[in-house]
């Protein structure tokens, strides 16, 4: 959790339920005015229906390309297979952020890029070199689990916890080193982002008390971004959802 003048900003595991309840306990204890969710307006409806990754369709290949689509396609399918072990639905940090948001009358605001606008993105950045490396690297999480966790220090990973930030930090340096396409399109781009529209709210809502759930990858970015930056070229709505 971090903290910087009206704003909070808790990191979160997506499939967590140590992250639910944390979401939970702030809003009870804090009662925040504004709740900031990592989350764009396709991502919160499909959320809000029950659609889970449906909201990526077959047809849309043409729009996010082929790649992206494959991307969200994969990562949608380890996303459902985790949460099936910890017995959670995937992105229930988000959906709880937000219910909890609306019983408490606070506003409800999407921070994040269109999710489309992503996938569009990371369909151009995906390297073939990239693509061959996802491959092997899951098949090895497939045949080498035990191996490949120890490898990279995650062989006492509890996914029913948020990971700490010794393991998130090794998370994010893998990622860039052997990823690094993906990992500016994914993680580092969308920080901007994101800390550009927490600005803005800070900016424009100096009185209000400000909650914001990310992923627990993004934090430690995002904060530093906000600390060096609160000037704003992005857009954003903030409204109740009902």
């Amino acid at each position: 959790m971090h903290r910087i003048h009206n704003l909070t900003i808790i990191g979160t595991s997506h499939i967590a339920k140590q992250s639910v309840n944390e979401i939970k306990r702030y809003i009870i204890d804090n009662n925040p005015n504004i709740v900031a969710v990592e989350l764009d307006r396709n991502r919160l409806s499909a959320l809000l229906q029950k659609k889970k990754q449906q909201h990526i369709s077959f047809k849309q290949i043409r729009h996010i390309g082929f790649k992206g689509f494959m991307f969200a396609v994969i990562g949608g399918w380890i996303q459902k297979k985790m949460g099936k072990i910890v017995q959670i639905q995937p992105g229930e940090d988000m959906l709880t952020a937000v219910k909890m948001a609306k019983e408490h009358n606070a506003k409800i605001a999407l921070i994040d890029q269109n999710i489309s606008i992503t996938l569009q993105k990371l369909s151009k950045a995906f390297t073939i070199k990239e693509m061959w490396k996802l491959f092997v690297d899951m098949l090895k999480g497939v045949f080498f689990k035990k191996r490949e966790m120890k490898k990279y220090g995650m062989e006492k990973l509890d996914l029913t916890k948020v990971p700490g930030k010794k393991v998130i930090k090794q998370i994010m340096r893998v990622l860039k080193k052997r990823y690094p396409n993906i990992h500016r399109v994914l993680v580092h781009e969308r920080n901007v982002i994101m800390a550009r529209n927490l600005s803005k709210i800070m900016q424009q809502n100096p009185d209000k008390h400000i909650l914001a759930v990310v992923g627990a990858g993004h934090e430690d970015e995002m904060f530093k971004m906000i600390q060096e930056n609160n000037k704003i070229s992005y857009s954003l709505t903030v409204e109740n959802f009902k």
